[in-house]
């Protein structure tokens, strides 16, 4: 298959409906939404998310609203860092549903019974298969018309290239990006790239796209759906190159102890045709097969996609990789003074 740059195809009528979602950038803060509907709420609920997703949340929670289940339910939210934001549920932040970026985030709230051990099986229920609500490739955003000529991991290693990719120690972000890089071209490529292609490491996934397109670097790792969000909200000077070979992210989602049958009934929303075709409309591919199939335009199959199975699963990964002691990641940002504490 030849590189080739993917053109505005996410961005159907995106002009349109540009700056749609209200949401806000601010990765760290947390607003409230009211019950839908008159008379008040009777509940609430939590929702604890990395940052990208906060614009189509910003849609599903009033559909959500609407139905029976979230009829009179009001919602409190809050998006930043995934990583960042597993530690602050950890140290006591209420969260009925968290909606993180990898599954280690989910699962690091399992032992203490925040969420329970078998959520990916309640997840998959719901029909989240893998306990996963959307995935994406490990893409490329560059300026338009390419004036690079980045088509593929080896272009990131040209002289004078310089490329934005958020730091894997806060970023569930950054871990995909560099694992399409690892997989790509093994440690020895990961450690070519962060030492002399790599200037600038922001905290979250939402930051690096800030600061690319604020005018930071010649190419951003990034997922297709922060293409798409920036497209969206107005963004005109910036392409969507896929390497012809990446990796697959699989974001999670799950109902929290606390979360109760509400907090299920929004999992089991967000799996709903229509969540589903909002994450479409933003460039999330769906884990709902048939809305994944609707969409099928949008989202062009590369030629090798890697998984995190191939490589041994989290455990190892996280092991071999980003263990912020013993792993490869972590020598290489502490031989070049990037922080790597969690």
């Amino acid at each position: 298959m030849t590189p080739k740059i993917l053109l505005s195809t996410l961005a159907v009528a995106a002009l349109a409906v540009a700056g749609c979602g209200g949401a806000s950038d601010d990765t760290s803060g947390s607003s409230a939404s009211s019950g839908g509907g008159g008379g008040g709420s009777t509940s609430s609920l939590s929702l604890v998310a990395y940052s990208t997703p906060e614009v189509v949340y910003d849609q599903i929670i009033p559909d959500f609203q609407k139905t029976a289940e979230g009829k009179g339910v009001s919602f409190k939210t809050s998006y930043g860092a995934s990583g960042d934001q597993s530690r602050a549920v950890l140290a006591g932040q209420k969260a009925d549903v968290v909606a993180l970026s990898l599954a280690p985030d989910v699962d690091k709230l399992t032992p203490d019974k925040l969420v329970p051990a078998d959520w990916v099986a309640q997840t998959e229920a719901a029909g989240g298969k893998g306990g996963f609500v959307t995935t994406s490739l490990v893409s490329f955003v560059v300026r338009k018309g390419n004036p690079k000529g980045i088509h593929g991991w080896d272009d990131l290693l040209k002289p004078g290239v310089k490329v934005v990719t958020p730091n894997p120690f806060t970023s569930g972000a950054a871990k995909w990006n560099l694992l399409g890089a690892y997989q790509h071209g093994g440690i020895a490529y990961v450690k070519k790239l962060l030492s002399d292609h790599v200037p600038v490491q922001p905290k979250s996934g939402r930051e690096a796209l800030q600061t690319f397109t604020g005018g930071e670097g010649d190419v951003l790792i990034s997922y297709e759906y922060e293409y798409a969000t920036a497209v969206k909200k107005g963004e005109k000077n910036i392409e969507l190159v896929q390497p012809d070979d990446t990796f697959l992210i699989q974001n999670p989602i799950a109902a929290t102890t606390a979360g109760g049958a509400k907090g299920a009934a929004f999992v089991k929303f967000a799996l709903s045709d229509s969540a589903q075709q909002h994450f479409a409309d933003w460039g999330y591919r769906p884990v709902n097969a048939a809305i994944l199939a609707k969409n099928k335009a949008k989202f062009p199959d590369p030629g090798t996609v890697k998984t995190v199975d191939d490589f041994g699963g989290w455990k190892k990964i996280n092991a071999d990789l980003f263990d912020p002691e013993k792993g490869a990641v972590a020598k290489i940002e502490d031989d070049n003074g990037v922080s790597t504490a969690k």
